[in-house]
């Protein structure tokens, strides 16, 4: 594809200049969709993931609701764990394991990885390729070996801070690597398996990467998201890492780790930018809740970004963490409809 035609996250991605930056926004498909919330009336959480028409429809909602300029697949972080033979049931209230790890005797007995379990998603994932408008790239994902142990180990409960599994963490250290050996060999063949479908950029969800000190996160947890980076890349797939609330470790994320790292609201784009490696490139940091505000006031903060995006060719604009639900769809569209009406004042 040529500059004209390729897809403007692409060629950002690939360290082309751009007249705006690319935009999509974490959980965007569903949540503050009237379209998704319609739809969702008629099928369970899991019965939307497993049906490729469904999945593929949702995962396709935001590119016709929003006009963002990717699409990221519709799935969940903890279908991991449950392709490892852990019992899971999604509820209205979340996500619910038969039994978390840390409540069992031997939490490594028991796990039985089986890829199988996962090929329903490459049937989602193949139905998006095939309805997906021209020019929309697909995001593939998967949650980081720390964010789907948490998980595991402690199930839904308190699940902002998981007090059990960082219990288990620091009194099992053996177990706990070799936890994280299971679920990254497995998040391997996972993101390759997707891009064998068709997914053309792949992120990293480490959602609660700032729970534990970053000195432990960079011995236990840091070399698995290596891992996963180099099997995406070594499919030519551009990888983003979004570790929130890692602070000021992501002053030590250079470009083995990721292609583009994602900034949760916590820290300024700018602090960020003097902070990481220069050949990484951003993602982020607009802070969600700013959508409940009136459009005038999120306007006047939105145009504090504009100085940012003219310097900075290698950006994302992305939120610093997913919609919330209950945000209104007008903030939402207005967001989006300013990113692509804003004059960033690129030469290009």
């Amino acid at each position: 594809m040529d500059n004209k035609t390729e897809p403007i996250l692409l060629q950002t991605l690939r360290g082309k200049a751009t007249s705006r930056p690319p935009f999509w926004f974490m959980r965007q498909a569903g949540r503050v969709l009237p379209n998704y919330l319609k739809l969702k009336e008629n099928y369970t959480f899991w019965q939307m993931m497993q049906n490729p028409k469904v999945a593929a429809e949702v995962t396709l909602m935001p590119v016709y609701d929003l006009g963002v300029d990717a699409a990221i697949l519709f799935s969940d972080i903890l279908v991991i764990p449950y392709a490892l033979g852990m019992g899971l049931d999604f509820t209205d209230a979340g996500p619910v394991f038969e039994k978390p790890l840390a409540q069992r005797s031997n939490p490594l007995e028991g796990l039985n990885p089986d890829p199988s379990k996962l090929e329903y998603i490459y049937k989602v994932v193949d139905e998006i390729i095939k309805t997906r408008p021209e020019n929309t790239p697909l995001i593939g994902f998967c949650g980081a070996p720390l964010t789907v142990l948490l998980f595991m180990l402690q199930g839904l409960g308190r699940k902002g801070d998981f007090p059990d599994a960082v219990k288990f963490i620091y009194q099992n250290k053996e177990a706990t690597k070799k936890l994280v050996e299971e679920l990254t060999e497995l998040s391997v063949i996972y993101a390759q398996e997707q891009i064998n479908h068709g997914v053309e950029v792949f992120q990293l969800f480490d959602t609660h990467a700032g729970l534990i000190p970053f000195d432990l996160y960079k011995e236990l947890f840091l070399p698995a998201t290596e891992k996963i980076a180099e099997a995406v890349r070594a499919k030519d797939v551009p990888f983003i890492f979004f570790p929130k609330g890692l602070g000021c470790g992501i002053g030590a994320i250079t470009p083995e780790y990721c292609d583009f790292l994602s900034i949760d609201w916590q820290t300024s784009l700018q602090t960020a930018r003097k902070l990481v490696h220069q050949e990484v490139g951003l993602q982020g940091n607009i802070d969600p809740r700013l959508l409940f505000a009136p459009q005038q006031e999120m306007e006047k903060t939105l145009e504090s970004y504009i100085e940012f995006g003219r310097k900075n060719q290698n950006w994302i604009f992305n939120l610093g963490h997913g919609f919330i639900p209950g945000l209104p769809y007008e903030n939402a569209k207005f967001l989006a409809d300013w990113v692509k009406n804003t004059d960033w004042k690129r030469n290009s």
